[in-house]
């Protein structure tokens, strides 16, 4: 009996042993080494925030933003609220895609500038002034087009693309190298007749007194003197000589504060010139993302177009 009563009690003392090893080695729990809750890195952190810092050159300030609050407030800025809810998508996915590149680019203690050198950004109270009455209306249609496309970039071979992008055209886009001197595979040259005469202030001409001219452009002014212009393909000057000085189109744009390349100089009394569009011609044009949203379609579409071979990434 006593032998029988031993080997119960042996049975139970190791069916106990057995069941203690087990849920240590599943749980590794011990009151000196309580279980440890995984933090997030900084950099999973930062990822799920969405942070991006911008530089804003007026307050010359940094400051960390949500990365779908400044995309509002970017295409509040870039983008006339009035245009189709289709554009407005097209165009924040190209900010978003432009910002997140320079996110991924990031030399300084930003990421972007407030400005013509990246992006324009209007605070709410900016929209507030610009809009007026319409301030609910336009930023609901706006924020609207920002979440309906949240977290979308572009990408090329599987890398964020730099999506330039800018107002209108002269019925083409430009090769990216002959703007931006690198050439970029998805920003070649494409048709956008969609900016044609029937847009507002598609041909504007501007006037210069001759000693203005010469004096913006460094250059002598006995005698005004045009030849050897070259235009690229898209119709966009290229080099021009003016008074015997070699300059390139961007060059004379930028000094004479110019709406675009396509330009034509004529020699009166007063120098007038003819440009054609708005902006530097590389990526997707605002007014003609418009106007094929007008003729209805997609977001994907209009960015299908005006970047070539790129696929729609989450970020």
């Amino acid at each position: 009996m006593k032998n029988k009563i031993l080997c119960c009690i042996i049975v139970l003392l190791s069916f106990v042993l057995i069941l203690e090893v087990s849920f240590h080695s599943k749980t590794n729990f011990s009151f000196d080494n309580p279980p440890q809750v995984d933090e997030p890195s900084e950099k999973q952190q930062e990822k799920q925030d969405k942070i991006i810092r911008v530089y804003n050159p007026t307050t010359t300030t940094i400051e960390n933003m949500n990365l779908e609050d400044y995309i509002l407030g970017v295409v509040a800025a870039e983008m006339p609220a009035s245009f189709e809810l289709e554009a407005l998508k097209a165009q924040a996915i190209a900010a978003r895609t432009f910002a997140t590149y320079k996110m991924e680019h990031r030399q300084e203690a930003y990421d972007i500038i407030i400005g013509v050198a990246d992006q324009a950004y209007n605070t709410i109270e900016q929209m507030q002034n610009k809009w007026g009455a319409d301030y609910q209306t336009n930023y609901e249609k706006i924020k609207n087009a920002v979440q309906a496309t949240q977290g979308d970039i572009m990408t090329y071979q599987g890398q964020t693309i730099e999506s330039f992008y800018f107002s209108m055209s002269n019925g083409q886009t430009e090769n990216c190298e002959l703007v931006f001197q690198e050439a970029l595979p998805y920003l070649t040259s494409v048709d956008s007749n969609w900016d044609n005469e029937t847009l507002q202030n598609y041909e504007v001409t501007k006037e210069f007194s001759t000693q203005d001219f010469c004096n913006l452009l460094n250059i002598s002014c006995e005698e005004i003197n045009i030849s050897d212009v070259n235009r690229t393909s898209s119709g966009r000057i290229n080099t021009i000589k003016i008074n015997g000085n070699l300059m390139k189109g961007t060059e004379v744009r930028k000094k004479l504060s110019l709406r675009s390349t396509d330009f034509v100089i004529q020699i009166e009394d007063k120098i007038k010139i003819t440009t054609r569009g708005s902006g530097h011609g590389v990526g997707m044009s605002q007014y003609g993302a418009n106007g094929m949203a007008k003729e209805g379609k997609n977001y994907q579409e209009i960015l299908t177009h005006y970047y070539q071979n790129i696929e729609f990434s989450k970020i």
